[in-house]
């Protein structure tokens, strides 16, 4: 898609703007503290504190954005989401001395397209494919996928050419992404998958293993393109944090996938027994965890009754979620000089209402009670799952303000 001189020149002093950004000391210093977190397993640095805005950003974002074409607008989109968290939050979100374009995948589970229904406002429904494993399993295709090489290139051209000479374009490679059971749940209804569980458990263990056998497939098929670059900086590692490790290095092209970090999480398995999590689940998510150099762990599932008999036992653990849902002084004794970061996601109810304003007490309160649990432990806290916040700047600032005071004690 081309873009048009008029878009052209705003972007060009966005570019100029995110450089200057860039450039301040703040940001500075807080580049400095994230390699500080990531330069050591052991060394407790400060709390460090993110606003996921992508779920309320429709109440901030349109006011700013001022290009008019489809291309430039999502170019504009990403340039201005670091900026809106360091200039109006002012939370610890880096804003990056360069452009980036990420690297470009396809990966269909199953050869089956997910499907919904909306059901009212952001709730949906999942059609399902598959109801019972033993009539059903035919459906049950190889998973196609594909490396995009040729669509990350032409955005690299096409950024280097509107502004490349006022702010660098970079390519990256962000940490490798899956989640097999939420890809199961999009084909096959919960309860569905739940009696399948325990009443199929044979087929349901070979469904599984399928699916990750392709999830390897197409990692090595990543790996062996030579397209993917080193992630140990600001990169995206999913759930609201960054690559930074001194355990990898960074930016260097022809990487191997001993080289990345590997997301993963379960939150659909919620509702079994640790035991059924750890002899059903566990090993294939393992067999993938293998294949990468760190691991990142959990979005909203409880980790604490998987902890001692799953992820304890991964070596290369690093990020561990701290859900609502989770047991944060279990946790917090648990990570303890283990140097795998007490990663919080404080509830969403706290910021997440439409009022101009925060309840105080409350939100010190909670983060008084992580900084107590989470003492000795390199935390960060990542703040997810927003949907609204009364299209109030000034009331997220507060909250990062607020989180910041508890978290001293």
């Amino acid at each position: 898609m081309s873009i048009s001189a008029k878009d052209r020149e705003v972007l060009r002093d966005l570019a100029r703007r995110q450089l200057e950004l860039a450039n301040d000391p703040r940001n500075l210093q807080n580049y400095a503290d994230w390699m500080a977190n990531g330069a050591s397993r052991t060394q407790v640095t400060r709390p460090l504190i993110r606003i996921e805005t992508n779920t309320f950003e429709h109440e901030i974002m349109p006011a700013m954005m001022k290009c008019e074409g489809e291309e430039a607008r999502r170019i504009e989109h990403q340039m201005l989401r670091p900026i809106i968290n360091f200039t109006l939050f002012g939370d610890d979100t880096l804003v990056p001395d360069y452009f980036e374009v990420c690297d470009h995948y396809q990966f269909t589970p199953f050869n089956l397209p997910v499907k919904t229904q909306q059901t009212g406002g952001l709730g949906h429904h999942f059609i399902p494919y598959l109801h019972d494993l033993e009539e059903d399993d035919h459906l049950l295709g190889k998973s196609p996928f594909a490396v995009r090489e040729d669509w990350a290139q032409q955005k690299l051209q096409q950024a280097q050419e509107v502004f490349g000479d006022i702010l660098p374009v970079r390519r990256i490679s962000n940490a490798a992404y899956c989640t097999p059971m939420q890809d199961i749940v999009h084909i096959m209804n919960m309860d569905d998958m739940y009696i399948a569980m325990i009443d199929d458990e044979e087929r349901f263990d070979a469904m599984l293993g399928r699916l990750v056998d392709d999830y390897i497939a197409f990692f090595q098929a990543q790996e062996a393109s030579g397209t993917l670059h080193t992630a140990a900086r600001m990169q995206h590692l999913c759930q609201g944090t960054y690559c930074f490790t001194n355990e990898l290095t960074d930016s260097e092209p022809n990487a191997k996938l001993k080289d990345m970090w590997l997301f993963m999480d379960s939150q659909e398995t919620a509702g079994v027994s640790p035991a059924m999590y750890r002899d059903l689940v566990f090993p294939h998510y393992k067999r993938v965890m293998d294949h990468f150099g760190l691991i990142s762990y959990g979005c909203c599932e409880a980790t604490h009754p998987i902890w001692d008999d799953c992820l304890s036992k991964l070596p290369h653990l690093r990020k561990v979620s701290i859900s609502p849902w989770c047991d944060e002084e279990i946790m917090g004794e648990k990570l303890q000089g283990t140097g795998v970061t007490f990663l919080r996601k404080p509830p969403a109810t706290i910021l997440g209402m439409n009022t101009p304003t925060l309840d105080e007490e409350e939100t010190l309160a909670c983060f008084r009670k992580t900084g107590k649990a989470a003492k000795g432990c390199k935390i960060e806290i990542i703040q997810r799952d927003v949907y609204t916040v009364g299209s109030s700047p000034e009331k997220v600032r507060r909250f990062v303000e607020l989180a910041r005071i508890g978290l001293e004690g």
